[in-house]
């Protein structure tokens, strides 16, 4: 019986662990950037590895043609590219921090821990 103990107090203080580092990973990430662009890069969106948006860059030639419908369609095309991109970044971050082990969920639920990027 005090060896179930010992084992979920192994248990807890991995968890402890874990979640140290899944902030540190957080940390790491908010100085990550990605870029998705769109229109062949007539707009562009710059984000953290969170997914965060942090800029916005529009070619000035878009601006000129005042075509209000292309560029809706180019701003969430671009943001979309961009969290994409940090998803990815924080897959390969995750897959770095749990030494490659592929358990379905781990990902998602470390993120939850750790304030992972949004899900897009």
């Amino acid at each position: 019986m005090f060896k179930g103990i010992g084992d979920m107090a192994n248990i807890m203080k991995q968890a402890q662990e874990m979640g140290g580092k899944m902030q540190q990973l957080s940390e790491e990430l908010k100085t990550k950037r990605v870029v998705g662009k769109a229109g062949a890069g007539l707009v562009e969106v710059e984000a953290n590895g969170l997914g965060e948006a942090l800029a916005v860059r529009i070619d000035p030639s878009l601006i000129e043609k005042q075509d209000r419908e292309l560029l809706e369609d180019l701003l969430p095309a671009a943001i979309n590219s961009a969290q994409q991109k940090a998803k990815q970044l924080h897959a390969e971050h995750m897959e770095s921090l749990t030494g490659g082990l592929n358990v379905p969920g781990l990902s998602e639920a470390l993120g939850q821990l750790g304030g992972g990027p949004p899900a897009v």
